[in-house]
């Protein structure tokens, strides 16, 4: 039987930003890796979230949100000198009206988790790691644009004390906040990776030289040549290409190829899509943790991500809002068992 300690060791890294995206009219937390930290911490896994905030009001709301959530903020630094993290999200005019679809982002440069301390780092990793590596290490393309946090990401993945920690790379590539050297090097250090149709064009322009001139078609046949191009340059164990509403396309190296392209789409009256990429990374980690059938974990994080649409924000507030998709997904599996 797990002691208490065991069952509060984290075993998973999520290294990246924690913000604050400032609409006109309120703030939300938020940051990709935050937003998979919180909702894997939500389903009751054991993340270690790895990332900085400033000494101000909005880096007290985010170590309040850890607490709400349950999510361990032994990981974030604290910094005297930078800010927290902050974007400044503009709403579009559209003809007829607002669209709250279409947002203009600015990313404030020379914040808080532009500078994570690697020395930290290092004392976490023995406090927790030094009989075992974590399971996985997730970490983006945001947080390298600054050589601080990008020199303590690669000083992570490389540590003796992660070996054997698979590496999950969600590539999540905004406006000129990552140099195609970055995205290069996290391709070659990922086991997988994830990332959109916009961003999968990207790769195979710039990162994939054998594969250059393709264009992506963006149907089964042209997917599996894309995908299949990324993991035979950087020779990874898989890769997850997410769809919008139509989904996802999945390809490992032992040629597996899920998709639900050929599927329905489900009806969700959508609030907004802040957040559905991050929760579908959630739901996936947490799935592939818990050794679920690779299927079904897709089609759950494509069904949760869906649902996420339906609400505001990239975290539900309801807490039960996780238990409850928790408890329909261990269900669903218990029925298949039984067929």
């Amino acid at each position: 039987m797990k002691t208490n300690q065991q069952l509060k060791t984290p075993n998973l890294l999520i290294y990246g930003e924690t913000l604050i995206d400032e609409f006109p009219q309120q703030k939300i937390i938020g940051g990709a890796p935050f937003n998979v930290a919180r909702s894997l911490s939500l389903f009751g896994a054991r993340p270690l979230m790895l990332s900085r905030v400033g000494r101000d009001q909005n880096g007290e709301a985010i170590l309040a949100e850890c607490a709400r959530t349950g999510l361990s903020a032994d990981g974030i630094q604290i910094d005297d000198q930078h800010p927290s993290g902050r974007v400044l999200v503009e709403l579009m005019q559209a003809a007829d009206g607002l669209d709250v679809a279409a947002h203009r982002f600015e990313i404030l440069n020379d914040q808080a988790y532009d500078y994570i301390d690697a020395e930290i780092i290092d004392d976490l990793l023995e406090k927790y790691f030094h009989e075992a590596p974590p399971d996985l290490i997730y970490f983006g393309s945001l947080i390298q644009r600054n050589e601080v946090s990008q020199s303590s990401l690669i000083s992570l993945l490389e540590a003796e004390i992660t070996e054997g920690a698979s590496k999950f790379l969600d590539l999540n590539l905004r406006d000129e906040q990552a140099s195609l050297e970055t995205v290069i090097s996290s391709l070659n250090y990922c086991d997988m990776v994830k990332l959109n149709e916009d961003e999968l064009q990207y790769v195979i322009q710039h990162a994939c030289p054998a594969a250059a001139a393709m264009t992506v078609d963006h149907d089964e046949a042209g997917l599996r040549l894309a995908c299949e191009a990324v993991m035979a340059e950087y020779y990874m164990q898989a890769i997850i290409v997410t769809l919008g509403a139509r989904g996802y396309f999945y390809l490992d190296a032992n040629d597996v190829c899920l998709h639900s392209l050929d599927q329905p789409s489900a009806a969700v009256e959508v609030v907004d899509t802040v957040g559905a990429g991050d929760a579908f990374a959630a739901v996936f980690i947490y799935g592939w943790q818990s050794n679920w059938p690779i299927e079904k974990t897709l089609s759950a994080a494509h069904r949760f991500a869906t649902a996420i649409c339906g609400v505001r924000g990239a975290v539900a507030d309801s807490l039960s809002f996780y238990s409850d998709w928790l408890n329909a997904f261990e269900a669903t599996f218990a029925r298949d068992s039984c067929a």
